[in-house]
């Protein structure tokens, strides 16, 4: 049990580190790939590549697939359609340092959804985690001096990350949820059913944007970033993030969040050679130890 627990929070920091790497793809394409073309591209490719492994799983599963029905259906527009979809667009008309703010929003949307509707309250250590690595955010996002909270300014792209972070934390609670459902179903068959329901909503919004000349050119840069989204941060990403709900539960799985702007400065060093400086290891350290203290907490049923 232990080492099940284990893997699925590695599996978490895989899924992490592979959306921070979607961070900066949609950050260094935010002004040549429009944002709903990028979500809707991304996951018809993602989809291309599982299908043929699970068509026969589909098919064997059946019973199971008709069983789960509608949630199916709810799952495909939260986390396949309506997240990413409204994270690109948000990117479009607000800044990332709004982005990072409103996405601090997700551990406490899930805990208290986790209390609500799974009646798994996180215990007091839990919170205390949460709170230190929100300190450890705010180091990071302030590059250590507080007066640049000051200075911020909010518009409609914030309104739509706050309502992408509580679609992503919904779609996590009901992964929780309706597991009974979902855990019949192979992971990888899991995956596809949600895209192949999950791509068609996408497509009206897409089209409409494409309507208004929104493009983009066909470029080698451009199908490179398409391609690192729908294989990193779509099937490698989702899969390891829905191991980790199955396992570990959904709030416990959102602290693990905090530590996207952790990697996104590692990678950033890395590919980038942007410095390392005294904020980031500060608010890396606060991060990484209030998601240790975190993720020692236990369930208290309601």
């Amino acid at each position: 049990m232990h080492s099940s627990r284990s893997l699925a929070m590695l599996g978490l920091l895989l899924a992490v580190l592979c959306w921070s790497g979607n961070a900066l793809v949609a950050r260094a394409f935010a002004g040549e790939i429009p944002p709903l073309a990028l979500s809707f591209w991304r996951w018809c490719l993602a989809l291309s590549l599982l299908l043929p492994f699970v068509l026969v799983p589909l098919w064997r599963h059946r019973p199971q697939l008709r069983a789960a029905g509608w949630r199916l259906l709810v799952l495909g527009g939260l986390g396949i359609a309506g997240y990413n979809s409204m994270l690109y667009s948000a990117a479009q008309t607000t800044a990332a340092i709004n982005i990072t703010l409103v996405n601090t929003c997700l551990p406490l949307m899930t805990f208290i959804g986790a209390g609500l509707l799974l009646g798994e309250w996180p215990q007091r250590r839990a919170w205390w985690g949460m709170g230190l690595a929100t300190i450890g955010l705010l180091v990071l996002i302030t590059q250590g001096s507080w007066m640049t909270l000051t200075t911020l300014s909010f518009n409609r792209g914030d309104l739509i990350m706050l309502l992408a972070v509580a679609d992503w934390a919904l779609y996590s609670l009901l992964l929780r949820r309706w597991a009974s459902y979902l855990l019949p179903i192979p992971p990888l068959a899991l995956l596809g059913v949600l895209m192949l329901l999950g791509v068609p909503l996408i497509l009206p919004f897409y089209l409409i944007e494409l309507s208004q000349g929104a493009s983009f050119a066909v470029t080698p840069g451009n199908l490179g970033a398409i391609a690192y989204t729908a294989l990193f941060a779509s099937l490698v990403a989702y899969l390891a993030w829905n191991h980790g709900v199955r396992v570990v539960g959904a709030a416990k799985a959102a602290l693990a969040s905090y530590l996207m702007p952790v990697f996104t400065a590692a990678l950033g060093w890395l590919l980038l050679g942007e410095g390392l400086q005294a904020f980031h290891w500060l608010g890396g350290g606060l991060i990484f130890s209030g998601l240790l203290l975190g993720s020692r907490m236990g369930a208290k049923r309601a």
